[in-house]
């Protein structure tokens, strides 16, 4: 009798062990025990992040991965200021930008995810077959203010772009603009997704977005000449890849140094073959 009740004070014994132990890994994976990396940056790339992100917490449970955007500037002043483990970035950081990391002891490390084309978008209405780079420029600097300039009705040009905290802004100003100032009648919009919004309203409206964005709303894309002697070029997979398309430009990842545990695990997976199977399911140009 007494051999059969220490018997069964050791099977209870073993059988709370096991249990402890249970509740003790389930307690790992619990979420207020889950590590977060917090992504923070460009409008353009907030949709493609958001789909990596998640693909990656279904992969990998124990990690949390936050993604909000704010614009390309936001995201470099975030991480210069701590407050954000990656930045998500439609440019490269400026000069300005780099020194002033220096100053807070921020090493700045830069990794390419993806390419992406700027769309010239217009209303599928507006006659515009092709558009060349200085007919853009002379668009958003103010000196083309009518369609009829252009060979098109007598309409006002209603110009919209990103505000100046976008990369694409400062993308599209260096690179189209060649660094002269936007005119002031260019209304400036709050998102990409609000640009493809009111070109979808308005038949005599011209925006520019990312390639990720033109699956939505009521768009056209404009193909561009980079002058008048030269084929008129729509962006797409290979145009970008092989540079005939004139609006093209890599897609970052910023960390404070050489990514490392989770950081580095994200970055790798947006690099995997999954990775950049979500980049151009979500209408972004992979790497390869």
């Amino acid at each position: 009798m007494k051999s059969s009740a220490i018997k069964l004070a050791v099977l209870m014994l073993i059988l709370f062990s096991f249990a402890a132990a249970g509740c003790a890994k389930k307690d790992k994976t619990d979420s207020k025990d889950k590590k977060t990396v917090t992504i923070k940056g460009s409008d353009t790339m907030v949709h493609l992040m958001s789909t990596l992100a998640e693909a990656f917490m279904k992969k990998n449970p124990e990690v949390q991965v936050s993604v909000t955007g704010g614009g390309s500037g936001t995201g470099i002043a975030a991480l210069l200021n701590g407050t954000t483990d990656v930045c998500a970035s439609s440019r490269d950081m400026q000069q300005k930008e780099k020194d002033q990391a220096k100053e807070k002891n921020i090493n700045p490390v830069e990794k390419v995810i993806a390419f992406d084309g700027i769309a010239i978008v217009v209303h599928p209405e507006n006659p515009l077959k092709d558009i060349t780079m200085e007919q853009l420029k002379k668009i958003y600097t103010g000196a083309y203010k009518n369609w009829k300039e252009l060979g098109g009705p007598d309409q006002p040009i209603t110009t919209l772009s990103r505000e100046s905290n976008s990369g694409t802004y400062v993308f599209f100003q260096e690179h189209v603009l060649n660094k002269e100032n936007y005119a002031p009648t260019v209304k400036l919009m709050p998102a990409s997704s609000s640009i493809v919004q009111s070109v979808s309203a308005d038949k005599w409206s011209i925006g520019y977005v990312g390639l990720g964005y033109t699956k939505e709303g009521n768009i056209k894309i404009v193909p561009v000449k980079k002058d008048d002697s030269s084929p008129a070029v729509t962006p797409t997979h290979a145009t970008v890849l092989d540079k005939t398309y004139g609006i093209a430009r890599p897609l970052f990842l910023y960390f404070n140094g050489e990514p490392a545990n989770n950081n580095k695990l994200l970055l790798e997976y947006a690099m995997s073959p999954d990775g950049q199977k979500i980049v151009e399911e979500t209408g972004y140009i992979t790497l390869k």
